[in-house]
């Protein structure tokens, strides 16, 4: 459940000027986590903010760094991707992939103990991505019921990837020092006792996350961390069946391999663990109450005096079969029945039930002979290949005196092309002396290259994409230029890019060349006109002329004038230069007559006055404006007559 809050100074932030930091979801000793808005790529992410005293250790924020792009580069559909890591003013943070639901911790609290069915459901996707990290030489070293989240939709994924081993690094991993305290109920004894970890730690801790999923309790308690701690180093889990009857014995067994705490004991790492894991759920499945092999195979070697064996294991004998071993116990003999024994003669019947007594021991060790042979001598255990390169693979079933074919080959997220994912008889098994190991070999991960559609039509582009065995996602829409419309303009992601089967790939779309709005602009000066038009994308063409109502420099009109048109298209623009400005003709000393013509020929308007020494000859004295001087066409000339 999102923890609301608003006293936290982190809340409301924005960290690397892109995430938005919003709720706090949940709050370790390690760091807190919040719902955050990716404000670059528009999605929601979880920002996990280490607390200050680790952010403000410079050793430690370099290690910070180099585990998160670690953790970064390992893809797995049951791994909390991790996108991106920062460091804003001292405030270390990793940007990780939201996953709305609850945590395996709540469904303990709320469900557990649950069937062992239910509980292997659970152990199989945490075991799948604990195998890709140690394929890829990852140790997560802090797996824990927190750490595990289920979304809404029953997806399980692990989080926290490389954090555990940055912290680790900088802290006493043990369980009475460093900050990994509050986990010390799924630390391995090899991590308290001197802080060595490997896979098999995480082998470890799942073992104990399966006891409290059988029985909703922790393996060991204590008033402290230190005694459990203690227990952890000096006492064995206990079988689940102690706790809830009706558990079956090689469910406990699975539980005490996973547990052992010599760590040779256990599965090499979670591949392995997930094989065994297989092998109980098709038991279950089978609905096996008991399964005495499968119980011994998995149970933890035990050695003739009652020791467990210290043995280093590879991978090949974590898959073999495990027989304990037990010395044969002989009943007491009293002396004084030995020594009648030995004083009592022995007569001819005492000799003929020897040599019936010999006979049939000679039957039984034939019988026993044979049974050995046939039932067991003749086999061989089937080596472990997983992950091996197919020479390696052939070069250790040869040595088992087997033959190994190489089978169907097939695509995995977890085992590199050119390995064996499974072998068929599976590791541990029984198979004949020189018997042949089918292995099914990796095609490394299924990827298809996103083609280039760019240019194609909507419909030819999402039958491309579902020839390439991926998904047509949504198809966005935007104006270009260049790109007809209805055609493809470009794929999200990028044409090339290597995406898994059915991954959505987008489409955007083209609608065409952008209209655009043909404004108004008459009437203002021309540069506004024209800077306003080519803002807009569209080309001006400027004609002049004069005009008698519209100033100088102002449009006088516009083609056209309203519409749209596309980015480049023209519009013409008429542009004042203002009244026309004619010569007032020579006019002085003509009869008024001539005068009048000549002046409206000009395009002038003509006045008369009397001039003050006007004797009524009507001839031109002057003129106003004068003669020679410019005018506006159409104004009027005034004549002054004598």
């Amino acid at each position: 459940m999102v923890e609301r809050t608003t006293s936290d100074p982190i809340v409301g932030r924005l960290l690397d000027r892109r995430y938005e930091v919003g709720p706090r979801v949940a709050r370790g000793g390690m760091a807190t986590v919040y719902e955050a808005r990716d404000l670059r790529l528009d999605r929601t992410v979880a920002v996990k903010v280490m607390h200050g005293d680790l952010g403000d250790d410079h050793d430690f924020a370099a290690r910070f760094v180099r585990e998160a792009r670690a953790a970064a580069r390992l893809s797995h559909p049951n791994v909390v991707s991790v996108f991106d890591q920062g460091d804003d003013d001292g405030t270390l943070f990793l940007a990780m992939e939201y996953v709305p639901g609850h945590t395996l911790r709540d469904l303990l609290r709320q469900e557990a103990p649950v069937s062992p069915t239910r509980a292997l459901a659970l152990l199989e996707p945490i075991l799948s991505a604990l195998a890709a990290a140690h394929a890829a030489g990852l140790v997560h070293r802090d797996v824990k019921p927190e750490n595990v989240l289920i979304a809404d939709d029953g997806r399980v994924k692990v989080a926290d990837f490389g954090l555990a081993r940055a912290v680790s690094a900088e802290t006493q991993h043990t369980a009475t020092g460093g900050v990994l305290i509050g986990t010390v109920s799924y630390l391995a004894p090899e991590l308290v006792v001197d802080g060595v970890a490997d896979a098999r730690a995480d082998v470890y801790a799942v073992g104990v996350l399966l006891y409290e999923l059988l029985t909703g309790t922790k393996p060991h308690d204590g008033d402290s961390p230190i005694q459990i701690a203690y227990k952890h180093v000096h006492e064995d889990v206990p079988p689940p069946s102690a706790k809830v009857p009706g558990i079956p014995p090689y469910v406990d067994a699975l539980v005490a391999r996973a547990t052992a705490r010599d760590r040779a004991q256990r599965p090499a790492d979670a591949q392995v663990l997930l094989h065994h894991v297989h092998r109980v759920r098709h038991a279950l499945d089978a609905g096996l109450r008991d399964d005495p092999e499968l119980t011994a195979d998995l149970a933890p070697r035990v050695l003739p005096t009652g020791r467990e064996d210290t043995s280093d294991l590879s991978l090949d004998d974590d898959d073999r079969q495990h027989t304990a071993v037990v010395p044969l116990q002989r009943p007491p003999v009293d002396p004084a029945d030995a020594a009648a024994a030995r004083a009592r003669p022995r007569g001819r019947g005492h000799r003929r039930r020897g040599v019936v007594i010999a006979l049939v021991l000679v039957l039984l060790a034939l019988a026993s002979t044979a049974g050995w042979w046939f039932g067991f001598a003749r086999y061989t255990t089937t080596p472990g290949v997983i992950n091996l390169s197919v020479a390696a693979a052939e070069e250790r079933v040869e040595e088992a005196g087997l033959r190994l074919d190489v089978g169907d080959e097939e695509f995995s997220e977890t085992v590199t092309a050119g390995s064996v994912i499974r072998t068929d008889p599976t590791a541990g098994s029984r198979i004949l002396e020189d018997g042949t190991v089918t292995a099914v070999v990796s095609l490394g991960p299924e990827r298809y290259e996103v083609p280039d559609l760019r240019g194609e039509s909507e419909a030819d582009a999402v039958k491309a994409l579902e020839e390439r065995s991926l998904e047509p996602g949504d198809v966005l829409r935007r104006y270009h230029e260049r790109v007809a419309d209805g055609a493809v303009i470009r794929t999200a992601p990028a044409a090339g890019t290597e995406l898994r089967r059915g991954t959505p790939v987008d489409l955007v779309v083209s609608r065409g060349r952008r209209p655009i709005d043909v404004p108004d602009v008459t009437g203002r000066e021309a540069g506004q006109a024209e800077s306003e038009l080519d803002d807009l994308g569209l080309s001006v063409d400027i004609d002049r002329a004069f005009d008698e109502d519209v100033p100088e420099g102002r449009v006088i009109s516009q083609n056209p004038s309203s519409g749209t048109l596309f980015r480049g298209d023209t519009v013409q623009l008429v542009v004042s230069r203002g009244a026309e400005l004619i010569e007032v003709p020579r006019v002085r000393g003509i009869g008024v007559e001539e005068a009048t013509r000549r002046l409206e020929d000009a395009g002038f308007k003509v006045k008369t006055k009397r001039s003050d020494l006007y004797v009524g000859l009507e001839y031109v004295v002057g003129s106003d404006p004068r003669q020679g001087t410019e005018a506006k066409r159409g104004s009027t000339v005034t004549l002054s007559l004598v």
